[in-house]
């Protein structure tokens, strides 16, 4: 049976609020740091700039292809879509490789190394003075009951299979103000901030996919487009809702 255990106030005041007010300071911190690293805004690659329009652009033509006459969408498709100068089409030996581009360039391998050491430093030297100074404390208690498959999120850093699950150890209490303080960050910091690490690390995964595998996507999802003009049926349409107002 699970014990319970009397938590010290002290605990409460040495190590839960002191390791929640750094977590916090850290936090604000870095995002004044990130903004310090960034230096003075670059301009956008006009490539890729270009790049990102024609998709757009080739997207409002499917959703809008209904609308405008079988010539003239053909005629915008033929400009998108040509095999030999359209808009969306890659020749094969002009697709460079997104890593081979990052190398090429010294300032996107340099930003892409100062947000990884603002990301990663503080987060070691965090882990390391809660590991030495909070190690084994439990810190605090969930106020409802949690089955066991969390206690190995909860409570690491304390082996003792008779406490409670409830109970959360200062080790853990660390992991949980790292990875939820979002919301809070987001009111004092904004919407737009450094200090989000999940979107930071999803970012670093999605880094390095190649352009032009979109633009043949999106020259696939264009040429597979069945264009239905929908004019015609307008009298049709406007006859029908005349009818049932009248009715």
């Amino acid at each position: 049976m699970a014990e319970d255990l009397v938590l010290d106030t002290a605990i409460r005041d040495w190590v839960l609020i002191p390791l929640s007010v750094v977590m916090v300071l850290i936090g604000v911190l870095r995002y004044f740091v990130s903004k310090l690293m960034k230096g003075s805004s670059q301009l956008p690659d006009p490539k890729i700039v270009k790049e990102g329009q024609v998709i757009i652009r080739a997207r409002s033509l499917r959703a809008g292809a209904n609308y405008i006459p079988a010539k003239s969408f053909r005629a915008r498709k033929a400009y998108y879509s040509n095999e030999e100068n359209g808009l969306l089409h890659v020749p094969k030996g002009q697709a460079q490789n997104p890593q081979a581009q990052m190398f090429s360039d010294p300032n996107m391998a340099m930003d892409m190394m100062k947000k990884n050491l603002s990301m990663i430093i503080p987060q070691t030297l965090t882990f390391a003075w809660v590991n030495f100074f909070f190690s084994g404390f439990v810190a605090a208690k969930i106020p409802f009951p949690l089955t066991q498959r969390f206690r190995a999120m909860l409570q690491n850093g304390i082996d003792l299979s008779t406490v409670d699950v409830s109970y959360v150890s200062s080790r853990s209490w660390y992991f949980l103000n790292l990875f939820g303080l979002r919301g809070l960050f987001s009111l004092i910091l904004g919407e737009e901030n450094a200090t989000d690490d999940t979107q930071r690390m999803m970012q670093m995964s999605g880094f390095g996919m190649d352009p032009s595998k979109t633009l043949g996507a999106e020259k696939d999802g264009l040429d597979i487009v069945q264009h239905e003009w929908a004019l015609p049926k307008f009298e049709q349409r406007a006859e029908a809702v005349l009818r049932k107002l009248v009715k």
